[in-house]
């Protein structure tokens, strides 16, 4: 068309006319112009939609990214990964490998899967260790991609069962900058490739993962960390209210054993604390918890070639593979590793703990190593601070019988010698025999009173410790004092661990041991005297002398019937009788238990 002038100077248009000669040129020129146009539509179209995939996609991406961070179990995190990974890049098979603590392994000790039902499982076997493509992934932690598994020149192929898987991508895990395992995907769905853009996806996914896996280990430290805690708190308060010790040492293996997951665990200390630390040669398992406890308890750890002789000398925690150091485990084959842990207290070792995990378990972390180690070195300063307590009170006990002790000595005595005196001056002007008679035997009721004082006395100021430095040398001195000046010939024998006798059974040893010697000087008239202090299931005293012999119709005596108080007091037997060849032989005993 074009616009001409008329005659009448008015225009118009006119079809154009064709000076080529070339007809049908302007039909072909529209169709181009058409299918441009359309090419275009197509383009943008198609951009629109990639946006729309990309931004769906980053959606989906973000959404998971949430749903993987928001979990604080690790177990559920992981799983949640691995879910969350499939879901994103249409998987149909995925897989977490955690990698082993030990950074020198190239092993997996954790292989947390999905896409692969349980009887499939079954049929497979053992999980993946880190062989294969996967142990490439372990030692160069890079991204993989590859179109067909098999073709990869480190596959190993797959175990028989197993389902066939052909494309494949893995991503590191890391935590920190710290590699903590591998991201696997296999068999993309419609048998496509895995694509860059999974690739990058499946990384930030990682990154995001890496977040979460420490939030839930940091929160699982802390949960750990905060029942560590919550043990000695609850040790150190039975303690310190006065519970008995035995009690709280069961309680210390107790927290121990359930806090570790243990097999067993026992608390090992000296049988006598107060021996010099060069001095001693075992141990003695005083509580335990878990398998075998009872067996355990009350057995000897000698302190050569074992580990807790290493960890009680060093002062070091011991780990070890088994207990097959250990005497008190015969088929080391039914356990696994072992951790011996000293109990520190101002910078001395006075015991350890130990803990025999079951076959088959992994060696315990760095963290919980520590975490045992704070436990135990509390442990030891609660107890340290509970046998101050413990001295100190018997310190008040001590300080209350030597009031009572000096009363019954300056006041009690000295007016009891004063009626003494008194009643022997009245009996030498009483004229009648009867009278005489009875005042004497008045007289000597109150020397017999007087005496029972002062062995009341002794037993008020004896200490009720039975550490063997001074045990013996106290059981030792109560036969020197009481015969020193006499001039008889003294023989002493003590047998067996007479260190295990304690309150009240220790204290009437050594009263016994003063009734039946005072008794020997005051009357026996004799020359030598012999004691023996026996301790086998029970505890025997024989006190032998080669005097005139006593009448057995002399029980009336206060200080014998003492004598056979003490021993139904303490379930035992007391016996006293003329011997064959002379003198008198007496015979106390009392069982342990």
């Amino acid at each position: 068309m074009t616009i001409v002038a008329t005659h009448d100077g008015v225009e118009e248009w006119r079809p154009m006319e064709n000076t080529s000669g070339a007809r049908g040129r302007l039909p072909v020129t529209e169709t181009l112009s058409q299918l441009r146009l359309r090419e275009l539509l197509a383009e943008v179209q198609d951009r629109i939609t990639q946006i729309v995939d990309v931004r769906d996609r980053m959606d989906r991406l973000m959404e998971a990214m949430l749903v993987v961070t928001a979990g604080l179990d690790l177990d559920n995190t992981l799983r949640t990964i691995v879910h969350t990974a499939i879901e994103l890049v249409d998987a149909g098979y995925g897989a977490l490998g955690v990698r082993e603590t030990d950074k020198t392994s190239n092993q997996l000790s954790e292989f947390v899967h999905e896409g692969i039902d349980d009887r499939a499982r079954v049929l497979i076997g053992d999980l993946p260790r880190g062989h294969g493509v996967l142990g490439v992934l372990i030692a160069d932690p890079k991204p993989i991609r590859l179109s067909n598994l098999s073709d990869h020149l480190s596959s190993v192929g797959f175990p028989a069962n197993h389902p066939p898987m052909r494309t494949f991508l893995g991503v590191p895990v890391k935590v920190r900058d710290e590699v903590f395992g591998n991201l696997y995907l296999t068999e993309k769905a419609g048998g496509l490739e895995f694509t860059e853009d999974d690739e990058v996806v499946v990384q930030a996914l990682a990154a995001a993962a890496g977040i979460a896996i420490e939030n839930a280990r940091l929160y699982e430290e802390s949960r750990v960390r905060q029942q560590w805690l919550e043990a000695i708190r609850d040790v150190a308060t039975e303690l310190l209210a006065g519970s008995p010790t035995d009690h709280v040492l069961g309680l210390v293996a107790e927290r121990g054993h359930t806090l570790t997951g243990s097999a067993c665990t026992f608390l090992a200390l000296p049988e006598d604390p107060d021996v010099p630390r060069d001095e001693i040669t075992e141990l003695v398992v005083v509580a335990a918890a878990g398998v075998d406890a009872d067996s355990l308890i009350g057995k000897h750890i000698p302190l050569e070639d074992s580990h807790s002789a290493e960890a009680f000398r060093s002062g070091h925690t011991v780990a070890a593979d088994s207990p097959a150091h250990n005497p008190l485990f015969e088929s080391a084959e039914d356990f696994g590793p072992v951790l011996t842990l000293p109990l520190r207290a101002n910078g001395l070792v006075t015991g350890v703990l130990t803990s025999v995990f079951p076959a088959g378990a992994a060696q315990v972390s760095a963290v919980d190593q520590a975490l045992m180690t704070t436990y135990a070195d509390q442990a030891a300063v609660a107890l340290q601070l509970a046998d101050t307590q413990r001295r100190m009170r018997e310190l008040d006990v001590y300080a209350d019988r030597d009031r009572i002790a000096r009363g019954l000595h300056d006041h009690v005595i000295q007016r009891l010698f004063a009626v003494g005196l008194s009643l022997q001056g009245t009996m030498q002007r009483a004229r009648s025999t009867e009278v005489r008679g009875r005042l004497d035997e008045t007289i000597d009721d109150i020397q017999a009173i007087v005496q029972d004082i002062r062995f009341s006395i002794f037993d008020l100021q004896s200490n009720t410790a039975t550490d063997s430095s001074t045990y013996r040398k106290r059981l030792h001195d109560i036969i020197t004092d009481m015969t020193d000046e006499t001039g008889l010939r003294t023989t002493v024998r003590l047998a067996g661990p007479v260190t295990v006798l304690e309150p009240p059974l220790s204290d009437h040893v050594e009263a016994v041991l003063r009734e039946a010697v005072s008794n020997v000087v005051r009357h026996a008239k004799a020359s030598t005297v012999g004691v023996e202090l026996i301790v086998r299931d029970e505890v025997s005293i024989e006190v032998t002398d080669d005097g005139a012999g006593i009448d057995p119709e002399t029980s009336r005596r206060s200080g014998l019937a003492n004598l056979a108080a003490r021993a139904a007091q303490m379930d035992g037997t007391f016996v006293i009788a003329p011997q064959a060849q002379g003198g008198t032989k007496m015979r106390w005993t009392a069982p342990l238990d």
